[in-house]
């Protein structure tokens, strides 16, 4: 009686150690460009965040480098945080604009 309680147990946490593994492999991958969005009309985009920047706020959305770039050179902002961290990315001369 005991015996099978440890065996189901076992294979319980088996099961559930699988389950972890296979939802790590199969979750997103970070982006490398988000934007953050505006409450107005349209939701217009306010600062250009490196993906994995902790100081992006709720209302946000992934885009790639091209369109990271053209937000910035048409006057959103960057957030100060990402700046160095842009750098390593190749907009280093886009922010210095």
């Amino acid at each position: 009686m005991w015996l099978q309680r440890i065996d189901t147990k076992i294979a319980d946490l088996q099961e559930q150690e699988a389950e972890q593994e296979q939802g790590q492999k199969n979750r997103p991958q970070e982006p490398d460009w988000i934007i953050e969005l505006g409450i107005g009309n349209g939701h217009p985009p306010i600062e250009v965040h490196v993906g994995d920047c902790y100081a992006a706020g709720k209302r946000q959305r992934p885009v790639p480098r091209d369109e990271a770039r053209r937000l910035l050179t048409s006057g959103v902002r960057e957030l100060t945080l990402c700046t160095v961290v842009a750098a390593a990315w190749g907009l280093a001369a886009v922010l210095r604009r």
